[in-house]
């Protein structure tokens, strides 16, 4: 007599639930590698395509690095300086020069700043991660906010609002938010500093950046609001809508549940993506308010390497760009993938 030894019900469900996690576990490893490959012949492949078009640049790096010795010295003298630089390579053996060190850790030196270029990422890099990141932060708590009001209220007044400003706000460039501000809150209001990281001599302490902050991170943020907002907004809606969300609030489920445990899941899976998708934006946005209000970070040191064809570090500042790019684009897919289990592990 054979006796049949069923497992429970709460047993195999463990089990499969188990087997599913292991199985989007290495899905989710094996799209990681597949990122961290896929950078490396994009860092070459970036890095030799800037060097490039830096050589077919009507601009004289010579000129940018001597500035006015330049109309003065003698043309044995800036054949003497163009080859101490190497700038009397060609483009070509400049950039294998470059990828040959820069692989060992050696970024060369900055003619602009007369640094190493290690140096130069060092001290500016926390300043650039301050504003950017003090933005970004403020932009996805903000748009949290506005966003998913507006998508779980439709077509109400404060919907209607909110869809107007960011068009309006989307429609403004970046620089022309910066001058408004400055125009308003620092010339004409006098509530926060015009520009600079501290005060003319004053020490950079915690008060004093806080000040001179304020007003670069609020435009670098409502730079950023526009796309976020419509783009959770539209998420939260289709979410409304779906299947998942509709049968829960058909079985009677509190409200509170089944925002947070249906509707919040699959909409926040595109905002994630966007987020990552809007990383270039950031850093165009950095540029140009790090430049207006003088503050002292990498995105306004990539627009001086490039006035001034500082290769050494035009190249590290591009390559490093390319790489955040990539990590946020991973990190946004990641994000996706988790919340929402079904996002294809390595799409």
């Amino acid at each position: 007599m054979t006796t049949t030894v069923t497992r429970p019900a709460t047993a195999t469900a463990q089990t499969t639930t188990s087997r599913t996690r292991r199985r989007r576990g290495r899905g989710i490893a094996r799209m990681s590698i597949r990122r961290a490959l896929f950078a490396i012949p994009l860092t070459a492949a970036v890095s030799l395509a800037l060097f490039a078009l830096a050589a077919g640049s009507p601009f004289d790096p010579l000129a940018g690095y001597l500035g006015d010795r330049y109309l003065t010295m003698s043309t044995a003298d800036k054949q003497r300086v163009a080859t101490e630089l190497g700038l009397d390579a060609s483009w070509w053996q400049q950039w294998a020069s470059w990828i040959g060190h820069a692989v060992t850790g050696d970024l060369g030196s900055s003619r602009s700043y007369a640094q190493p270029v290690t140096t130069v990422l060092a001290e500016r890099g926390p300043w650039t991660l301050l504003l950017s990141g003090t933005a970004l932060a403020a932009a996805i708590v903000l748009t949290l906010a506005a966003g998913m009001w507006a998508g779980l209220h439709p077509r109400g007044r404060l919907d209607r609002a909110i869809a107007a400003t960011a068009t309006v706000v989307q429609a403004v460039p970046p620089f022309v938010l910066s001058l408004g501000a400055v125009t308003i809150f620092a010339v004409s209001l006098r509530w926060v500093p015009v520009a600079g990281l501290t005060d003319p001599g004053a020490d950079p302490t915690a008060a004093q950046i806080t000040r001179h902050l304020v007003l670069p991170a609020a435009v670098l943020t409502l730079s950023l609001l526009p796309w976020l907002v419509h783009s959770l907004r539209q998420s939260v809606r289709s979410a409304a809508e779906s299947d998942a969300v509709l049968g829960a609030r058909a079985r009677g489920l509190p409200e509170p549940v089944v925002v947070g445990r249906h509707l919040l899941p699959v909409a926040l899976g595109p905002f994630t993506t966007v987020i990552g998708l809007r990383l270039p934006e950031l850093l165009v946005g950095a540029a140009i308010v790090e430049e207006i209000f003088s503050w002292p970070g990498l995105a306004g040191s990539l627009v001086t390497a490039a006035r001034e064809l500082d290769f050494p570090l035009l190249a590290a500042l591009t390559i490093g760009t390319t790489w955040l790019v990539l990590a946020g684009s991973l990190l946004a897919d990641l994000a996706h993938a988790l919340l929402d289990p079904q996002v294809a592990d390595d799409a």
